[in-house]
């Protein structure tokens, strides 16, 4: 009798220059979440949950590819859960080129939302789950200044001198 794939998630550890990364996928392939030690809101393997690195390939070959700099722009199936809002918010993050920042301010009129929705802007980009492949290390504040990042502000900090958006 084979057990039914509904309702598992995957999961894989995948080593980086920011830390170990942690990943999830649903059964159906698609990535679900990538976190790493000690994020605001990350995950961690739950008991019910299955080490397979099978359908991580792809996501860990891009991921060495971005950190080898070889690569600018993630191409993977993603499966985020959140409410509409957030994922209005979370799909003009993918907009974000590689090697650029953009404001909150920014992304709230890409979006067609009022700039008082600013506060809620930050709110669905620090929920973000899919940290690095959707790159909310590169929203900054209004002054330029490197605001918040759920995976902490020294990874941010790398993960923007890596893109050469701040000198080494």
């Amino acid at each position: 009798m084979t057990m039914p794939t509904t309702g598992i998630t995957y999961w894989t550890s995948v080593d980086s220059p920011v830390g170990p990364l942690l990943l999830t996928a649903a059964p159906t392939g698609e990535l679900t979440s990538l976190s790493v030690p000690g994020q605001k809101g990350g995950r961690t393997v739950g008991d019910d949950w299955r080490r397979d690195p099978g359908p991580f390939r792809e996501a860990e070959r891009q991921l060495a590819a971005y950190f080898a700099g070889e690569l600018k722009e993630f191409r993977l199936d993603l499966r985020a859960v959140g409410t509409p809002f957030r994922k209005k918010v979370w799909a003009a993050l993918d907009d974000v080129p590689y090697g650029a920042t953009v404001s909150y301010g920014e992304i709230a009129t890409r979006i067609g939302a009022p700039r008082a929705a600013v506060r809620a802007v930050g709110g669905a980009i620090g929920a973000n789950p899919l940290l690095i492949v959707r790159p909310c290390h590169r929203v900054i504040g209004s002054d330029g200044s490197l605001t918040g990042y759920a995976g902490g502000l020294e990874r941010k900090v790398r993960l923007l001198t890596h893109e050469g958006v701040l000198r080494p």
